[in-house]
């Protein structure tokens, strides 16, 4: 079973800062991280930076149209206004299916704004104790959905690249 992980931060910078950090843990075979993404947001820009990190991810990766159908949701649709408020709910809808519902969409644009950043990460087989240890001291807010067998494998089917 996977997981979908967004690990807020306080500053524009925490996520990169974070990514030394989610390297070693993964050479020590601590976590498994499937795919990642990261967003910046500095103070002043109109709107985050996204892009996916291939240098973390393993074989099976989603690939950039999850990332950049998620993105679209979470940052750059709501700019559009009332106009697209439809299509929002259906794409927000056809994540639902994914495990990723209304909830975890909110919590999440709700958290990561200007000033902020994020590190996305789809992760299995971690080691949560030995993760927290090597964690501690940075400061970051956790923000995660479970998904079932069924939508880790729907998701791969969906958007794996080949």
């Amino acid at each position: 079973m996977a997981n979908l992980i967004v690990l807020e931060f306080p500053t524009a910078e925490g996520a990169e800062t974070m990514l030394s950090t989610l390297e070693n843990l993964q050479k020590q075979q601590l976590i498994q991280v499937q795919d990642a993404a990261i967003v910046t947001w500095p103070v002043g820009a109109r709107k985050p930076k996204t892009r996916q990190l291939s240098s973390t991810t393993a074989a099976g990766a989603l690939g950039g149209a999850f990332w950049g159908m998620l993105f679209g949701l979470l940052f750059f649709i709501p700019f559009f206004g009332l106009a697209v408020g439809a299509a929002v709910g259906a794409i927000a809808g056809h994540y639902a299916k994914y495990g990723i519902d209304e909830k975890f969409i909110n919590q999440v644009r709700e958290k990561v704004t200007e000033g902020t950043s994020a590190l996305f990460l789809l992760t299995s087989g971690a080691v949560v104790d030995r993760v927290a240890e090597a964690v501690k001291g940075q400061k970051f807010e956790i923000i995660q959905t479970n998904l079932s067998r069924e939508q880790e494998d729907q998701l791969r089917k969906d958007f794996g690249e080949e």
